[in-house]
């Protein structure tokens, strides 16, 4: 009988995180979807606010312990110490693959250790998991400016903007960008 209680239980508390789980995803969806309607039509100040709105939601990983690697990536990033943020992102990852901020914010600490095979790959995971991610697109457009493929550093950066129309640094990318190879056509 305790053990039929036992299984009952165990059997009970998965269902239970099933489900919290999975409104949790959808709620976030739903919540991300909104924002992402709103940033469509918003204005400058208000894309802002939106934008920071859109990362709080995407660094929710759904578990505390998860969330505080990534925070700890994010404090070693700030610290400037690239390889504790890459060892603490890489647990993250290897522990919610699925969580695609992880390989986003892995894939940042990679670019800023000027590694940018690796980061391309994690820009990659990223999108596959997440493929309105903006900051990823910028990401990848940063990469390719810095290896001197300007051509698909504009295509990325016009992939971004149609995401996401009001990043500043994004758009003057596409300005200079524009001029750039304009120019090399005279």
């Amino acid at each position: 009988m305790k053990a039929k209680s036992a299984l009952l239980n165990s059997f009970v508390a998965a269902l239970v995180m099933f489900f919290v789980t999975s409104f949790s995803a959808s709620a976030q969806t739903t919540t991300l979807d909104d924002l992402f309607t709103r940033l469509e039509t918003a204005d400058e100040a208000e894309a802002g606010r939106i934008e920071r709105e859109i990362w709080l939601e995407w660094s929710k990983s759904g578990s505390p312990a998860m969330d505080l690697l990534l925070q700890r990536g994010k404090d070693a990033m700030a610290a400037g110490d690239l390889p504790a943020a890459i060892e603490h992102l890489t647990a993250l990852i290897d522990h919610d693959p699925e969580f695609a901020e992880g390989w986003n914010a892995r894939a940042t600490a990679y670019f800023m250790a000027g590694e940018f095979g690796p980061s391309i790959d994690d820009i990659a995971h990223t999108l596959t998991l997440n493929p309105r991610h903006f900051g990823a697109l910028a990401g990848l457009g940063m990469i390719f400016e810095q290896i001197e493929q300007p051509e698909k550093a504009l295509e990325v950066y016009r992939a971004a903007l149609a995401i996401h129309p009001h990043m500043p640094a994004v758009l003057e990318s596409v300005k200079r960008l524009e001029t750039q190879i304009a120019g090399q056509d005279l």
